[in-house]
């Protein structure tokens, strides 16, 4: 008597399934990828042959060629400044600013906000630094 199956054991695992999970991580990195936004401001940053590099910035102010302040983003006035950075670095101590000004800024928008971090420091006894933002200048 001859018996016969009417379907074969297969002895290759089934891949649909790791298909599958390529293509959602595909799809997931694509996604996150694009709402990656270093600059949300446009600046033309200063050129530099430093390449020292800060930890994470704690705060982050730009400056634009219209001399309008942002904080992560955000338009202000200048005399926002000093009470939005009392707020951000409430409880730190060692923080970094970092400021990102156009190249075309005079300096005196530079130096507000130096003095706002000064103000904050010395109202929490703290030592946050204040770090120029530059781009790395071209050979």
């Amino acid at each position: 008597m001859n018996i016969r199956y009417k379907k074969a054991v297969q002895d290759t695992p089934n891949m649909s399934s790791m298909s599958d999970l390529v293509f959602l991580l595909l799809i997931f990195f694509m996604l996150t990828s694009t709402l990656v936004s270093p600059n949300a401001v446009k600046l033309l940053l200063p050129s530099s042959n430093s390449k020292t590099m800060a930890k994470p910035a704690s705060v982050t102010v730009y400056i634009d060629d219209k001399y309008n302040y942002y904080v992560e983003e955000n338009m202000i006035e200048l005399k926002q400044l000093e009470p939005i950075l009392q707020e951000r670095l409430a409880g730190e101590t060692d923080a970094s600013v970092v400021v990102r000004a156009d190249k075309t800024v005079e300096i005196q928008y530079l130096v507000n906000v130096i003095d706002a971090v000064n103000n904050v420091n010395a109202m929490y006894d703290a030592k946050n630094k204040v770090i120029l933002a530059t781009s790395p200048k071209k050979k």
